[in-house]
C-alpha cells in the first residue's frame, strides 16, 4: 500500500513544522516525519529567540516554552572586560524548545497536517513524476508518495544528498558545540545573555550564558569544526574558572556540529526544496537558526503550494524559492559572514583594544558586515591603523 500526499516533510524541528502548518493551511494534503522518538528532544539549541522574530512570524511568546524574558546581551573580553547592550524592554527570549517544538507539532496537526515521530526515511526514489518514500515506523515498513519533498532533515540532510542536491560544507564552514543546562548556578546579569570571547576561551567562537533563570542557563560553547581539541574540554576548562559555575549540577547535555556559512547559491532540486539547518540557513555570527528557518519554510510553503497549483515540480520553477530567500534574508547573511570573517582575524589583544575603544552599537554594526562603518571608526582606532586596514580588507 502507498499513501499519496501532496508533499512529504521530511524532519519535524522548527522549519519543518512551520513548512508542514504553512502548506496543510494552504489546503495541502501534507505528511511531516521525523526519526526522533519524541518531537523536540533531543536539543541541540541555545534555545534562544529574538522578539523580532516573534513579530515576523505572527507568534505570540508563551511562558509554557518562552521561559525567560531577555533584555539585552553582554560581551566579555578576554580580559573581562564588559560591553553591556540593554534596552528598557524585552529583546528576546530562551525557550523551553522540546515544549516550543511539541507547540508547533501541535499546530500543524490542528491545521490538518499528518505529524508522524519514529519514522525513519531509508530511501527516496523518483518515480513517474512523483517521489517514493520508504520508511520505518516502530519497525514497520511504510510508503508514502508526493510530487515534492521538503528536506528539513538538519545539517547532513541526507534526503537532500538522495535526491541529487549537493550540501555537503566546508570545514572552515562547521562548528562544533557544546552545552550544558546548568542549575544551582549563580552568574551576573539573568536577564541578559552573556558572550564570553578570548582565543584561549574559544578559538573562533565562544562561551556563553543564556538564562533560564536566576540559578538556571544554558552553558555552552561554539568552536571551529576543524580543531583536535574537543569543544567539551574547553567548555570544562572555562567553567571550572567561575567559581559561580563549576560546581553547578548538570541536568542535560547538548552537543552538535552548526553550519556557520557555506549558503547554498540552490536549493532546489526536480521535487526537492532544502530548509534550515538543511540548507545552512544559520546566523554565521552566533549560529542561531530557529526563527531563520521558520521564515524560510513560510517561503518555502509559498512555492510548494504555486507549484501544486501549477503542477510544475522542475527545478527551475522550484527555483523561485533561491530568489525569494536571498532578497529577503541570504544576502543580509552574506554581509555578516564577512563580518564574522573579520572577527576571526583579531587576536586577543585586538578584540581587547576593540572592547576598549567601541560601544556595543559599533560592535553590532561591525558583525553586521556593514563597510560604512570602517570608514566612521578609522578616527577612533587611529592608533591601530592595521586593524582599520583589517577591517576594510575583509568586509569589502
Amino acid at each position: 500500500m502507498m499513501d499519496n500526499y501532496d508533499a512529504i516533510v521530511v524532519g519535524a524541528g522548527p522549519a519543518g513544522l512551520r513548512a508542514a502548518t504553512k502548506l496543510a493551511a494552504g489546503g495541502a494534503s501534507v505528511l511531516c516525519v521525523d526519526k526522533k522518538q519524541e518531537i523536540g528532544v533531543p536539543v541541540r539549541c541555545g534555545e534562544g529567540l529574538g522578539l523580532g522574530w516573534f513579530k515576523r512570524l505572527g507568534m505570540q511568546p508563551d511562558h509554557a516554552w518562552a521561559v525567560q524574558e531577555i533584555f539585552g546581551a553582554a560581551i566579555i573580553s578576554p580580559a573581562g572586560k564588559k560591553i553591556e547592550m540593554r534596552g528598557p524592554t524585552p529583546s528576546g527570549y530562551i525557550l523551553e524548545r522540546r515544549i516550543f517544538e511539541k507547540r508547533l507539532a501541535y499546530i500543524a496537526a490542528k491545521e490538518g497536517a499528518k505529524v508522524q515521530a519514529k519514522t525513519h526515511v531509508k530511501k527516496v526514489e523518483r518515480k513517474g513524476g512523483h517521489v517514493e518514500v520508504t520508511a520505518r515506523f516502530i519497525g514497520e515498513e511504510q510508503k508514502y508518495s508526493a510530487p515534492v519533498i521538503v528536506a528539513a532533515d538538519g545539517v547532513d540532510s541526507l534526503i537532500s544528498k538522495q535526491m541529487g542536491l549537493q550540501t555537503v560544507m566546508k570545514l572552515v564552514d562547521y562548528d562544533s558545540g557544546f552545552q550544558y543546562e546548568m542549575a544551582g548556578i549563580d552568574f551576573d546579569d539573568p536577564d541578559l545573555i552573556s558572550l564570553y570571547f578570548g582565543n584561549e576561551v574559544a578559538p573562533r567562537g565562544y562561551c556563553w550564558i543564556f538564562p533560564k533563570g536566576k540559578h538556571e542557563a544554558n552553558v555552552g560553547i561554539g568552536i571551529d569544526g576543524y580543531r583536535k581539541e574537543l569543544a567539551k574540554d574547553y567548555l570544562d576548562n572555562w567553567i571550572a574558572k567561575h567559581d559561580g559555575l563549576k560546581n553547578g549540577s548538570i541536568i542535560n547535555v547538548f552537543c552538535g556540529g552548526i553550519p556557520v556559512g557555506g549558503f547554498l547559491p540552490n536549493m532546489a532540486k526536480d521535487n526537492l526544496l532544502a530548509v534550515g539547518d538543511a540548507a545552512h540557513q544559520v546566523d554565521p555570527i552566533h549560529g542561531g537558526g530557529i526563527g531563520l528557518a521558520m521564515e524560510a519554510a513560510d517561503m518555502v510553503s509559498e512555492v510548494v503550494l504555486e507549484a501544486i497549483e501549477k503542477k510544475d515540480f522542475s527545478e527551475k520553477f522550484l527555483s523561485k524559492y533561491n530568489k525569494l530567500w536571498y532578497e529577503k534574508r541570504g544576502n543580509s547573511l552574506l554581509k555578516r559572514l564577512k563580518g564574522r570573517h573579520f572577527m576571526e582575524k583579531l587576536s586577543d589583544e585586538d578584540m581587547e583594544y576593540l572592547a576598549g575603544m567601541l560601544s556595543g552599537d559599533e560592535i553590532l554594526s561591525v558583525a553586521n558586515g556593514d563597510i560604512k562603518i570602517a570608514a566612521k571608526l578609522a578616527v577612533k582606532l587611529v592608533k591601530r591603523p592595521d586593524l582599520v586596514k583589517k577591517m576594510i580588507a575583509t568586509l569589502n
